[in-house]
């Protein structure tokens, strides 16, 4: 009989927050060179990345961190976890932009989780702790998502009356990766 460990899941891939061309890593002392900030797109962990020389990076663009050396293009290696308060002042600058793009891309993630969100206690369901959702829209979706589960952010929208879902997500994922909640529904899952 053999005992089977739970895998650890690494990301896949990334979104750039900020790229310094000549830069010195804040988590491996004397690691110097070009360095990605980003935001991982399943956990959303904050990530440092050592990248090629020569290669240029766009805030917000998609890039592939994946563990198989043939699948990055444009990295050396994740050299580890970053904390929000470890970030650069552009990286904070665009964080609510970027994480905006992530879940759109991400859309049926997403609804999936905002179609399986349970209470937290007798009095407080985990709907309401998405900003702008307060007992009347959590009634309401709660109310219409058992009618038939949500497909989009703009069948939400149609159905609740709930404006850009999408940026009361990232608002909420901003909170979590900052540390400013007890707790998590979007953020190291």
């Amino acid at each position: 009989m053999s005992i089977q460990f739970p895998q650890k899941k690494y990301e896949e891939y990334a979104y750039v927050l900020d790229f310094v061309q000549r830069s010195k890593s804040k988590i491996i002392k004397g690691r110097e060179g070009p360095i990605v900030q980003a935001i991982g797109e399943d956990r959303l962990i904050l990530l440092e990345i050592l990248t090629l020389s020569g290669v240029d990076f766009e805030v917000g663009e998609r890039i592939n961190i994946g563990i198989g050396k043939d699948s990055r293009t444009k990295i050396v290696s994740v050299l580890g976890k970053l904390t929000y308060d470890d970030l650069s002042p552009d990286a904070i600058n665009e964080i609510e932009r970027v994480i905006e793009v992530l879940v759109k891309n991400n859309e049926k993630t997403y609804i999936d989780i905002i179609n399986r969100l349970q209470p937290v206690t007798p009095r407080l369901h985990a709907l309401e702790l998405i900003p702008g959702i307060g007992k009347t829209y959590m009634s309401q979706m709660i109310l219409a998502r058992s009618r038939s589960p949500f497909i989009s952010f703009e069948d939400i929208q149609s159905r609740v009356g709930l404006r850009d879902p999408s940026k009361l997500i990232a608002k909420r994922i901003i909170e979590e990766i900052t540390g400013s909640s007890r707790i998590n529904i979007f953020v190291g899952r």
